[in-house]
């Protein structure tokens, strides 16, 4: 035989090949180059008269079985059709019987826990920020741990008159484990500074003390989980204003639903735990070095915040 007669017998045994996989993941139907008048046809089904040739684990009636009767047969209503004589399984993964395979989970507390178990850790009893940390540290109520490199507390002033809260750590603060650090840091100790404010006056946190995966936006789930830690920080810290940087931090402290265009530069009560602060929420550095022309609007709500920090 020759070579080409052999190149020919082995395209068209791939071609049977690729008809027999259609034919077990349900194709009944083939769009040619031209119109086909289906109803001139009368009862002959698409593919009659189509021959596989014999292959190793496929026998040549398959694709005739199938082109024959479970295509004719088909319509409104009709039983599910059976797979070509020879052609094998779908693999386990794809069958209905098959074990679904279970997402990974990260336990929202300790293995040894049980469900019912009481919470963690006393904030009652913790009156130090350095016991706060320790707290954190042993916390696992929050999945963003499970994930996070490290623990990213605070930086700055243990008791300060301004306290500014951001979103979430990123990756630059979750390699060093302190909030603001990266780029969007640098940004805000420039903007501290033009207002003659620095580390020993003030203290810089977030509304979570780990990274979100790919940087993503806290879920409002997350945001709670971290909450009542948040809260027992701000009463540490005792500042005389809260400054929440982005909308993200903006929506949770204040637990609002506008937009930080709407929410920036205006002065809000803000309570925890009866005691009230002064609060306002300005643009996010990180947002100002994507949109420098937004800097003017930042830079009005950092001179109101001088300004009370003087009077």
């Amino acid at each position: 035989m020759s070579s080409d007669s052999n190149r020919d017998i082995e395209a068209q045994r791939a071609a049977g090949r690729i008809l027999a996989w259609y034919a077990a993941m349900g194709v009944d139907a083939a769009i040619s180059d031209t119109a086909v008048d289906w109803l001139a046809r009368g009862e002959q089904a698409p593919g009659q008269g189509f021959r596989l040739l014999a292959d190793a684990g496929q026998a040549p009636q398959g694709a005739q079985a199938f082109s024959q009767g479970n295509i004719a047969a088909r319509g409104p209503g009709a039983p599910a059709r059976p797979l070509p004589t020879g052609v094998p399984q779908r693999p386990p993964y794809a069958g209905a019987a098959a074990p679904a395979q279970p997402a990974r989970q990260f336990s929202v507390r300790p293995a040894a826990a049980p469900a019912d178990a009481a919470p963690v850790v006393d904030l009652a009893n913790i009156n130090t920020l350095a016991d706060l940390g320790s707290a954190l540290a042993a916390f696992d109520g929050c999945g963003l741990k499970a994930t996070a490199k490290n623990l990213c507390f605070y930086r700055g002033a243990e008791r300060a008159p301004l306290m500014i809260i951001g979103e979430a750590p990123g990756r630059d603060e979750d390699l060093a484990g302190k909030p603001f650090v990266g780029r969007a840091g640098q940004l805000l100790d420039r903007m501290l500074a033009a207002i003659d404010v620095d580390e020993t006056n003030v203290h810089i946190t977030n509304i979570v003390y780990w990274r979100p995966p790919g940087n993503r936006t806290p879920t409002p789930q997350e945001a709670i989980a971290c909450r009542p830690f948040l809260e027992k920080q701000i009463a540490l810290v005792a500042p005389r204003i809260v400054l929440a940087l982005g909308g993200a931090a903006a929506k949770q402290l204040f637990d609002v639903a506008d937009g930080i265009m709407r929410l920036r530069g205006k002065w809000r009560p803000f309570a925890v735990n009866g005691q009230e602060y002064k609060s306002m929420a300005t643009l996010h550095p990180a947002y100002l070095l994507r949109t420098p022309a937004a800097k003017n609007m930042a830079w009005r709500d950092l001179l109101n915040v001088k300004a009370a920090l003087k009077s």
